[in-house]
């Protein structure tokens, strides 16, 4: 499947995609363990810009968030100015695998709810930016809970296989040093929705 075809997948989303508020929990759950003054923070997929925003508490140098749609990037665009108030956050719309970022640049790289539509080959780029020591924090759905069909399923990669519990969660950082998977549960009403949240350490 070419780029456009899943830019326009997502656009379709986009005028929507803050009304679900668990994107934005994750996001936060993604960030509040991380340490404050990092340099160059990247936001892998950043959809609306979840991620990014939450980063900013953490009073980066610098915040470039890439995701394939333009209309995701429109919409987080429109909400700068009142999250974003001093411009730290560059945004661009662009494949976010590879990062358009340097060998060995980045000092935290996040993905938020965004794994399962890029694949395994994320972690081989993410292990290429981030600096010695730089972490990495990222969602995953549960391989219990995440059964994709229909034409949603063509757009979720062949090359990951969802992790059922913690354990496997955390496997998926093959590469990395100090990993840790814990899972994310949020009630809403009678509806129970939970991820696994990742944190590691590039060696």
């Amino acid at each position: 499947m070419d780029d456009k075809t899943r830019a326009d997948f997502f656009d379709e989303t986009a005028e929507h995609y803050d009304e679900d508020t668990f994107h934005a929990q994750v996001a936060e759950a993604l960030v509040s363990p991380l340490p404050d003054s990092p340099g160059l923070v990247l936001d892998v997929a950043t959809g609306t810009g979840f991620a990014a925003f939450a980063a900013l508490r953490l009073k980066p140098s610098r915040v470039l968030a890439v995701d394939l749609s333009p209309a995701m990037v429109d919409r987080a665009r429109a909400k700068a100015p009142s999250l974003d108030p001093s411009g730290l956050i560059e945004w661009q719309v662009g494949p976010a695998v590879p990062m358009p970022a340097a060998d060995g640049s980045a000092d935290v790289v996040l993905c938020a709810s965004s794994l399962h539509f890029l694949g395994a080959v994320a972690f081989e780029d993410w292990l290429r930016v981030l600096r010695p020591g730089g972490r990495l924090a990222f969602s995953v759905v549960s391989g219990a809970r995440f059964k994709p069909s229909g034409p949603f399923e063509a757009f979720v990669p062949k090359d990951i296989t969802f992790p059922i519990d913690e354990a496997g969660a955390g496997a998926l950082a093959a590469g990395f040093v100090d990993v840790s998977a814990k899972t994310f549960t949020v009630t809403d009403g009678s509806r129970v929705r939970s991820v696994f949240v990742v944190h590691a350490t590039a060696p």
